[in-house]
């Protein structure tokens, strides 16, 4: 066996429409060649441009996804990048709303601020003394941004590199198209189409984009906004689907399970209350109210009916990273429900899995055997190991 790289990432530099179709030319021509790669790297440079236009007039796509491409995206907004999330194919680094402070204005950042200090008094006074030297300064004030950007708007601007192939970001160019001319759009929509048509702008400037690339036989659009009206009937087996109410921000995290396939609709439902202040009528009544003035910018902290579609073992795997101290609250609890939900459609079909997912409980660090997490910093923090936390 020889194996050998045939190209790389090379930070800083550019490759051009003409160099991506010549690579995507080259790997078409590995499925019929006799003379092997090497071969094809010296063959004439019009055998290459015939076997572009062949593949490229046939619909045969694929060869064009080996060439790939980095883009930082700066002064997008969050709700873009969930779209562009949602689609699988890609590498994401995104500023962090938990480990920064986020840059808003007027009366968005006087509501922020102010529930940030709010969070952290919540936190400091309820968990200080219960675990030190798991809450320090930085945890805690870590945790109340995370909590208060509940408060701010999906659309508010984000920092990301975002890595993808050639074909994909053409693809996703004629999914953009399509939402930017979608008839009887929503008011979500509306906000959205200038942040796809600036996009799609740039990726023209770019020169990245081949419109017998965006060609959609298949009718395909973005997989993240549910527009069908039947609801999803809940299965847990060898593969599963369920649904249930969480925020935009949890509905972020859960789609970076690639394994696993995420949708959302919007609901008539309220906000998410952080846990932490629930046991204060005035602060909740003065959350919600908090809320409702940031509504028509759809805050992260907005309820959707989240469906959520994968196996059994991918499960477990989310499970592996969201049952654990650290993980947002959230989809941290939601993980738990989803787990008692799957356990008991199992003992109830008696199905043979049942006898595997029964010793799954609040926190991988208790998993068993091959499934258990060797925890490099334990938390020591009882009430997360137990599932029991309320931030």
């Amino acid at each position: 066996m020889d194996v050998n790289i045939v190209a790389s990432t090379k930070v800083g530099y550019k490759a051009d429409k003409e160099e991506l179709d010549k690579f995507g030319g080259i790997s078409a021509g590995i499925c019929y060649s006799k003379n092997g790669f090497e071969s094809l790297l010296n063959e004439e440079s019009e055998a290459t441009q015939k076997r572009i236009e062949r593949t490229k007039n046939g619909g045969h796509h694929s060869v064009y996804g080996h060439g790939e491409i980095s883009l930082i995206l700066e002064g997008v907004p969050k709700a873009l990048a969930m779209f562009l999330n949602n689609e699988k194919e890609y590498n994401t680094s995104e500023r962090s709303a938990r480990y920064t402070k986020m840059k808003l204005q007027g009366e968005e950042e006087e509501i922020y601020n102010k529930w940030v200090g709010i969070f952290k008094d919540k936190i400091m006074s309820r968990y200080a003394g219960v675990a030190p030297n798991f809450f320090t300064e930085r945890k805690i004030t870590t945790l109340a941004q995370e909590n208060a950007r509940y408060l701010i708007s999906v659309f508010t601007l984000t920092t990301l590199e975002y890595t993808t192939s050639y074909r994909q970001l053409n693809y996703i160019y004629g999914f953009m198209q399509k939402e930017i001319h979608r008839e009887n759009p929503t008011a979500f929509d509306i906000m959205l189409r200038p942040h796809f048509a600036e996009f799609c702008e740039k990726l023209r400037e770019l020169n990245l984009i081949d419109e017998r690339l965006q060609e959609n036989g298949k009718n395909r659009e973005f997989s993240l906004f549910d527009r069908e009206n039947t609801p999803l009937v809940k299965y847990f087996g060898d593969v599963y689907a369920t649904s249930y109410k969480g925020s935009f921000a949890e509905l972020a995290q859960a789609q970076r399970h690639r394994t696993i396939d995420y949708s959302f609709k919007f609901t008539d439902e309220s906000f998410f209350v952080p846990p932490i202040i629930k046991d204060d009528e005035n602060l909740v009544k003065e959350w919600l109210n908090d809320c409702a003035k940031q509504y028509n910018t759809f805050p992260q902290g907005m309820l959707l009916e989240i469906e959520e579609r994968g196996t059994y073992r991918n499960f477990i795997l989310k499970m592996q990273e969201r049952l654990c101290s650290c993980a947002q609250l959230e989809i941290n609890k939601q993980t738990l429900e989803t787990l008692k939900e799957y356990k008991q459609a199992l003992l109830d079909s008696n199905h043979p899995k049942y006898a595997e997912l029964k010793d799954f409980n609040a926190s991988r660090c208790t998993f068993k055997e091959k499934y258990r997490f060797d925890c490099k910093t334990p938390c020591g923090f009882k009430e997360g190991v137990l599932g029991e936390r309320e931030i």
